[in-house]
């Protein structure tokens, strides 16, 4: 039977499982919009800017782990994609980018809102297309969503020529995905597996890294089990968090930039590191030169490109984290690692870095604590990036699997509000709060329409200290405190959340925290808070960059009397 190209679109997605779509449309891609009403199992979102239906795209696909949907009209429509796109990109996730394009006769003319949307995102997708025929969509479509989801996710786009998706072909949705070029490695090589355990079996100060491939690979259990049978402490990378319980008691928290005292301390006195799908980013290991000097390394990951790349590897085991545990738990044996254990413990009691200071400031670090203690867990998280994003990671425990989301490799401001209204469609009996620093909430503040039509009832907290506040620490610490350009001004967040009919609050007082994070759960829809916290209030621990993470500033003590 013969369809337009719009309609073998929309027939593909709904094929491939889609029920969401994030996007603006225009005119490029109008004859796709006009097709939506004959698949109402297709329910699209309209986002106020292309940035927003890109992260939300993302959100949704990290909250399911299913690829998610964006779409945009050509020209600006698809460039405003691209920050969501690179984000995606950075931190493997899933999505796949719809984008309209100028009829074929006007391609390479400088048509009106004609731009090379394939070419300007090569770098930052794993694969795209540009589609010539409307007999070539549901083939494109079937392989991009193979492509996202399987080996390291990553986006996918598809540029859709506006005649293309009026003309009319035989619809055949194919059956399998035939890419001789594209084999992802899943089982990872016995060999190898064997010396990893031979080395795990004859360590005496192990240490596991694990980072976002265990969440993406859903291998919370194999790594939950590799760490009982042998008993080895577990760390986290930033992207790694909520992929092993915290409260667990060989749990030791995040290491790197902003990382615990005691876990970065494990790092660098570990005679063997176990990185599980982790890809030893500057973040997580500060000077590559100086990390972890006494260890031997295990690298496992699905992506060979990544092992060897920072840091000297002497196990490399490519495969997918969950298979390659699954047979690496079968080798290893029972372990009794108590000295090692109790080694930690003592540095964490030694070095706390989770200390709230006694202060009748309103402190971020409270705020997040008692947004913890009101959920006790039972929620997701998402940031953006900044000092937000860390004490966000620092101060609320994460106990569920997968429920801290946040923009990691590409630090993009304004991932959290879009990005928390895709996690929440994704999830919606999941309580989700968006964690948000002043400056990067208005980067994407205009999302707060979207969820208040759609009713996605996210939970806003604003941590408002009137600066960019990362940019501001760095100028404090390395700067001789010159705070050029980073002091905000700042609109009233609550007069802009009740002008699009979402109730909030502003609260200036310890006293007011508790009281309004209640009020913000028991509502039913979306709610906003502005927590007017201390403007230079800082992250600590913090590794100067160019240090290691033997060189980490601790939070300063007050001196006894």
């Amino acid at each position: 039977m013969k369809k337009t190209g719009a309609q073998i679109l929309c027939e593909s997605l709904v094929r491939e499982g889609v029920e969401v779509l994030f996007g603006i449309l225009g005119g490029a891609i109008l004859p796709v919009y006009d097709t939506f009403p004959q698949y109402p199992q297709l329910r699209h979102i309209l986002v106020r800017h292309e940035q927003g239906a890109a992260h939300a795209a993302d959100g949704y696909a990290r909250a399911t782990q299913k690829p998610g949907v964006c779409v945009a009209t050509s020209g600006p429509g698809a460039a405003n994609l691209v920050t969501g796109i690179a984000n995606a990109y950075m931190d493997s996730s899933p999505v796949v980018a719809i984008t309209g394009q100028v009829a074929r006769p006007f391609i390479g003319k400088d048509a009106f809102q004609e731009t090379d949307i394939t070419g300007i995102t090569l770098p930052i997708t794993k694969h795209n297309y540009l589609v010539s025929s409307a007999s070539e969509v549901a083939e494109v479509v079937k392989e991009a969503f193979y492509i996202a989801r399987t080996g390291r996710q990553g986006p996918v786009l598809i540029d859709i020529p506006r005649d293309v998706q009026q003309e009319e072909a035989e619809f055949i949705y194919p059956d399998k995905v035939d890419l001789p070029g594209y084999k992802p490695v899943t089982v990872g090589h016995p060999a190898q597996i064997k010396k990893a355990a031979k080395l795990v079996n004859g360590s005496e100060r192990p240490l596991i890294l694990a980072g976002r491939g265990v969440i993406l690979s859903q291998a919370y259990a194999e790594l939950k089990e590799l760490a009982e049978k042998a008993q080895i402490p577990v760390v986290n990378t930033l992207l790694g968090i909520s992929s092993f319980p915290q409260n667990h008691v060989l749990s030791f928290g995040m290491i790197g930039m902003h990382g615990l005292a005691h876990a970065n301390m494990a790092v660098q006195n570990a005679d063997l590191i176990i990185a599980i799908g982790m890809r030893f980013d500057d973040r997580a290991t500060a000077s590559t030169g100086k990390f972890a000097p006494q260890a031997r390394v295990i690298h496992v990951d699905i992506d060979p490109a990544e092992i060897g790349k920072n840091i000297r590897v002497d196990v490399p085991v490519v495969g997918d984290i969950k298979e390659v545990l699954t047979v690496l738990n079968g080798e290893i044996k029972v372990g009794n690692h108590s000295e090692w254990l109790s080694t930690l413990n003592k540095w964490q009691r030694e070095h706390p870095s989770l200390l709230i200071r006694d202060t009748s400031e309103l402190i971020p670090q409270y705020v997040v604590r008692q947004i913890y203690e009101a959920t006790q867990g039972d929620a997701i998280v998402v940031t953006g990036v900044g000092q937000n994003q860390m004490w966000a990671a620092q101060f609320f425990t994460y106990i569920k699997p997968n429920s801290f989301i946040s923009a990691g490799g590409l630090g993009t401001m304004g991932f959290e509000l879009p990005a928390a209204m895709g996690v929440k469609l994704g999830r919606p009996e999941e309580m989700v709060w968006c964690i948000a620093g002043d400056g990067g909430f208005q980067m994407t503040i205009q999302e707060l329409a979207t969820i208040a039509v759609e009713n996605i009832a996210v939970k806003v907290a604003i941590i408002n200290n009137g600066y960019l506040g990362m940019v501001r620490q760095w100028q404090e610490f390395f700067y001789g405190r010159r705070y050029v350009d980073t002091r905000l001004w700042n609109p009233d967040f609550v007069k802009i959340a009740e002008g699009y009919d979402i109730p909030a609050v502003r609260v200036k007082s310890r006293e007011e925290v508790a009281p309004a994070i209640d009020r913000a759960m028991d509502h039913p829809g979306p709610f906003v808070i502005d927590f007017a916290v201390e403007p230079e209030e800082n992250v600590y621990p913090m590794v100067p960059p160019g240090k290691s993470l033997s060189e980490t500033v601790e939070l300063p003590r007050p001196r006894k009397r």
